[in-house]
């Protein structure tokens, strides 16, 4: 059971109205899971931009990274956050000062101060979710 509740609603309205993502700590690595959920993603039609400083100019799954949310020129939908939730915090500031809409942090990251500065500046942020979980789980591909 996830940790912080989210209704049903809500993930599915982000998901279904998503279309570019941003995947901070995206790997090369296809054991990794940042790398499995960055594939599906793309598989569901989503434009997802990797952020890796160490892959920075290379490509991953045929996408150009980048080596921080703000070397993006445009804005995003989503930020997906695969790093710890130490690194959380400096990322929801980017993403606020970018305008970015949505901040979504992988399973077992959590930033309640992050998520308090979010909030305030009229961002959603989700944590502790996967949306490679809650896609299915909501049952996106038959909606």
């Amino acid at each position: 059971m996830n940790s912080i509740p989210y209704s049903d609603e809500l993930l599915q309205t982000i998901l279904q109205q998503t279309k570019t993502i941003a995947l901070v700590g995206a790997s090369a690595n296809p054991d990794r899971a940042s790398n499995e959920v960055m594939n599906f993603l793309l598989t569901k039609g989503y434009t997802v931009i990797p952020v890796n400083p160490g892959l920075a100019g290379k490509e991953l799954l045929g996408q150009t990274v980048y080596a921080s949310l703000n070397d993006i020129p445009h804005t995003v939908d989503m930020v997906d956050v695969f790093r710890n939730s130490d690194a959380v915090g400096p990322i929801v500031d980017e993403a606020i000062t970018r305008g970015d809409k949505v901040i979504w942090t992988q399973l077992e990251v959590i930033d309640h101060a992050a998520a308090a500065r979010a909030k305030a500046a009229g961002l959603i942020m989700i944590m502790d979710r996967c949306p490679k979980i809650e896609y299915p789980r909501l049952n996106l591909d038959n909606s």
